[in-house]
């Protein structure tokens, strides 16, 4: 008994009342809304519209499902057409059955439709959606886990996939889990495409063709550990040969392309750049509509801060007025017992000048009288002399 292991599901399918909800169709839908998803954030990053990619997506996706459907029950036609089968089984698609190979070339049909009628480049369109692919498919790949399928050889390995169905010629025990495998491998493809994509600024279709290249390495010796039923040629699994042929066209794509269409193209969707001003004038107007929102907020706030100051202050004015009011009758009466006191001042020296004046005027006279008296008395003293003489 293993002690360690990846157990399996004892169901692949949860039944909401009536309604069922199947484990590999969620991967698959969850895998689909990936790509899409990093498709348009790689679609946009190159001068593309929002939504292009998921427009086509509506045309590669049901192109994509009916492709890998009819590489699956072509591939294994035994399983619907041989004796005891039920042909009418080769439309459950949620039984499992999806061929990659398939998928990817009707999905290129589908996309193809898409692309024309939005008149844009494919290969650019594949580029922006290579990774995304990836991990769609990574993601998918655990759908057959959900179903118990897809296993490897016998192994006693702790990662070992226990296997507990034994419908449809299935035998319980411990197996390689080569679904694991595959998820693993393809979200390494992915990432590499997004490195190389920024790395060398792969465009005209590389991009894709070297997801498709790095898948290819990858499920060669992954599908060279399954032991599902399967048309063997010369020994290798018909998926072997598939991968070693897709591998070779991918890498001469690769070379050919490089040579006639060097570096990336420019524009990979011309009305975008017509779209751009109209989305330019959109954040211009939003902006100026906030900047105008923010200044009447900001005008309406000052006005009610002012109202309420002038509330305030309106009960303080009383006081602070008639203090006001004494301060400038008391600075008036100042003013005016000093103009007074200035102009007693002004009369008192006035008055004390004139009786100097006067006073002086009266000495001098009487100086110049005693002076007069003095020569007359001089005068008649020599002149009685005179007579005695």
């Amino acid at each position: 008994m293993e002690l360690a292991y990846i157990p399996s599901p004892s169901h692949g399918v949860l039944h909401l009342g009536p309604i069922p909800l199947r484990g590999y169709a969620f991967c698959i839908i969850i895998g689909v809304f990936l790509a899409v998803w990093l498709g348009n954030k790689r679609w946009i990053a190159r001068g593309g519209r929002t939504g292009t990619v998921a427009d086509i997506a509506v045309w590669a996706v049901p192109f994509g499902l009916v492709g890998g459907r009819l590489y699956h029950v072509i591939t294994d036609y035994q399983l619907y057409f041989s004796e005891g089968r039920d042909w009418v089984d080769a439309f459950k698609i949620w039984q499992g059955g999806l061929g990659i190979w398939g998928a990817i070339a009707l999905g290129a049909l589908g996309a193809w439709i898409g692309c024309r009628r939005r008149g844009i480049p494919l290969p650019a369109w594949a580029d922006a959606v290579a990774p995304g692919i990836a991990f769609a498919q990574a993601c998918g790949r655990w759908g057959n886990w959900f179903n118990q399928e897809l296993y490897g050889r016998a192994t006693d390995l702790p990662w070992a996939l226990h296997i507990t169905s034994s419908t449809d010629g299935r035998v319980p025990g411990y197996y390689h889990p080569t679904f694991l495998y595959e998820s693993l491998w393809c979200v390494g493809v992915g990432f590499l495409v997004i490195w190389a994509d920024r790395r060398f600024k792969l465009g005209h279709g590389r991009a894709f063709a070297l997801y498709v290249a790095a898948y290819c390495v990858g499920r060669g010796w992954i599908e060279y550990m399954r032991v599902d039923d399967a048309h063997h040629i010369l020994g290798l699994r018909l998926n072997d040969w598939t991968a070693m042929v897709v591998f070779l066209l991918a890498v001469v794509y690769i070379v050919i392309s490089s040579r006639l269409r060097p570096g990336r193209e420019e524009i990979v969707e011309p009305r975008a750049d017509e779209d751009a001003p109209a989305a330019g004038d959109e954040t211009a107007s939003a902006e100026d509509a906030a900047d105008k929102a923010a200044d009447k907020t900001e005008g309406e706030t000052g006005d009610k801060a002012e109202a309420e100051s002038g509330r305030e202050g309106k009960g303080e004015d009383g006081t602070e007025g008639d203090s006001v009011d004494l301060g400038k009758e008391t600075a008036t009466e100042s003013a005016t017992s000093s103009e007074s006191a200035a102009s007693s001042e002004t009369v008192t020296s006035s008055e004390s000048a004139g009786s100097a004046a006067e006073a002086e005027s009266e000495k001098e006279s009487g100086e110049e009288s005693e002076a007069g008296s003095g020569a007359r008395s001089g005068a008649r003293d020599e002149a009685g002399s005179a007579k005695k003489g």
